[in-house]
């Protein structure tokens, strides 16, 4: 996988704006912020099950307001990136966590009518997806311009920044739904005040992306040759097992063991939900020794994990063993630690400064497909086992496995770079392409 990166020069790139004082530790700021955000989206799964005791809510009914996140964020992702492309980050980061904050107040309405669960999960996903493409684009800014660091670290920064949002988040949500007075509301408070705590953070942190007016919001895609078979035939199949992994570990797997577990459900759910995203960021190190600038090893290994969490997950479905549910989470959370920081340096690779916004958003959007693989199997289990089912979804893992692998290994040679000419005629038509020439400028 090597894209050699074209802003690693000391001169700011067109479109991003020079900023002194951040020194190297700017991006904690913007990892504070979209960790909250990352908090709101995540702090669902384990009160999947109290909605189901509580609020008497059916398995199906629960399971799609699971999935109506992504619904939300989808769009949420696709207007967010351009926007911060046009607008700058930080116009587009501090809006998006004060919405997250709104959507756990929604939440919170769930007692009085359960379609408040549908709207809360809504406006969570539209407020994720802004605040991911966006902030996801600024801590690699931050990493590269202000610590000198490479794509590779900024990839593994907002990896980390997610993914210790979606652990947190659902522990600290399944402690209050199994110990606090009033859990449908006392749940969502945490991420309420983490997430309005975390704005004066970010509007101090320096911009950048200075804004431009011309950056369109919506775009054909248009990319050179060479990234734009990459990217549809290995970044795309790739995509939706980032969370298909992690959300089948959450809002499926506990499920299966909910009958033998009492009144210890909603705290095993919990556990899980953290077990996976702490397993995401445990395995980065993993990520880093296998990652190899021409051979597909990382791509493989993440999705050979997915493989193995699901086959896991089979054995789970199949004895109803709570360990092994365990066990299969965690596997699952490593692949999906894998898959996300594999995707994101691909992206970092391909896009220039003036759409990593938006490239960032396009890999996204295609990521979160994978939110909606627990509603399916809820859906089909009333016709095919889960065991059956689960096994059904390592096959086809693997089968990604097998493609997206001899794509990498066989496909064109991504370090031999197109001249400017030809660069120019990939794109001529077109100023404002979401990739544009200049992301295949040789390394300087």
């Amino acid at each position: 996988m090597s894209y050699a990166t074209s802003h690693t020069s000391q001169e700011a790139p067109r479109g991003e704006a020079r900023f002194s004082g951040a020194g190297g530790r700017a991006w904690l700021a913007i990892t504070l912020g979209v960790a909250a955000v990352g908090w709101g989206a995540n702090q669902f799964a384990p009160l999947l099950l109290m909605y189901r005791s509580e609020l008497g809510v059916p398995t199906t009914t629960v399971e799609a307001t699971y999935a109506l996140y992504a619904v939300g964020l989808i769009p949420g992702l696709l207007l967010g990136g351009p926007a911060s492309d046009r607008y700058g980050r930080r116009r587009v980061l501090v809006p998006a966590l004060v919405i997250s904050a709104l959507a756990s107040g929604l939440l919170m309405l769930a007692g009085s009518g359960i379609g408040w669960l549908f709207v809360g999960r809504l406006v969570a996903g539209a407020a994720s997806g802004a605040a991911f493409s966006s902030g996801t684009a600024w801590i690699k800014e931050l990493t590269v311009s202000g610590s000198g660091q490479d794509e590779h670290t900024g990839a593994r920064r907002a990896t980390i920044s997610m993914t210790m949002g979606f652990a947190v988040g659902p522990l600290v949500a399944g402690l209050l739904a199994q110990a606090a007075p009033d859990p449908v509301v006392s749940s969502y408070v945490p991420h309420v005040v983490l997430t309005l705590a975390a704005v004066p953070f970010v509007l101090h942190t320096p911009e950048t992306h200075a804004a431009n007016g011309d950056a369109p919001l919506w775009s054909r895609l248009r990319l050179a040759e060479e990234s734009s078979r990459r990217f549809w035939t290995v970044v795309v199949p790739l995509a939706p097992w980032v969370f298909g992994a992690s959300a089948i570990a959450l809002a499926y797997l506990p499920g299966l063991v909910l009958d033998r577990l009492g009144d210890n459900a909603l705290m095993f759910s919990a556990v899980v939900t953290m077990l996976t995203m702490v397993a995401g960021i445990v395995v980065q190190p993993l990520a880093r020794r296998v990652s190899h600038p021409d051979k597909p090893y990382l791509i493989a290994t993440a999705l050979g994990i997915v493989v193995g969490g699901l086959v896991l997950g089979a054995v789970a479905a199949a004895d109803a063993h709570w360990w092994i549910v365990a066990v299969a989470a965690l596997v699952l959370g490593a692949g999906y630690g894998c898959c996300l920081v594999c995707g994101l340096m691909e992206v970092q690779r391909m896009a220039s400064t003036e759409n990593l916004g938006r490239l960032t958003a396009i890999f996204q959007a295609f990521a979160y497909l994978g939110f909606g693989a627990p509603y399916l199997l809820a859906l089909i289990e009333h016709v095919v086992p889960p065991s059956e089912l689960l096994l059904l979804a390592a096959v086809l893992a693997a089968l990604t496995l097998a493609w997206t692998t001899y794509r990498t290994s066989h496909g064109p040679d991504p370090a031999k770079r197109p001249t400017k000419a030809a660069s120019r005629s990939v794109v001529r038509g077109s100023q404002h392409d979401p990739i544009d020439s200049s992301a295949n400028r040789p390394h300087r």
